[in-house]
């Protein structure tokens, strides 16, 4: 069965991008626990990140770190975490968020309902922060 992030990968249902390559995308997730909050997602539909293989893993974590230091740049945040946990879509999924304090990795903490221009506005930030950076 197709996954929710393989229609939005193909535009069947709307994304705010921030990266396409032919092996993976990132966009920010529609509940963000902090504004930045982006999801990095492999193309192919793979459910579990142990079973990526080694170069998808490599080349999913140089981009995870390229879009961090955009979150860091255009948002202000101290650090930038890492989460993958993969319960909510069978679709391996790496989660970046904007850190400041341990709790900003709480994921009861998640905005649902997010007005489209907000969630438009932060794609715009970060998208800049990495054309800055390139």
């Amino acid at each position: 069965m197709t996954t929710l992030f393989t229609k939005i990968i193909r535009g069947e249902i709307p994304g705010r991008f921030v990266h396409r390559d032919e092996h993976c995308v990132a966009f920010l997730t529609v509940a963000p626990i902090r504004p930045g909050h982006t999801l990095v997602v492999p193309i192919r539909e793979v459910d579990h990140w142990i079973d990526l293989g080694p170069e998808l893993t490599a080349h999913l974590f140089t981009v995870a770190q390229r879009i961090s230091r955009g979150i860091q740049q255009g948002f202000g945040c101290r650090k930038v975490g890492l989460s993958i946990i993969g319960l909510e879509v069978p679709h391996c999924h790496l989660h970046l968020l904007p850190l400041d304090h341990a709790d900003d990795m709480d994921f009861k903490r998640q905005q649902q309902g997010l007005a489209a221009e907000a969630l438009d506005a932060h794609a715009e930030i970060l998208r800049e922060a990495l054309r800055s950076l390139a």
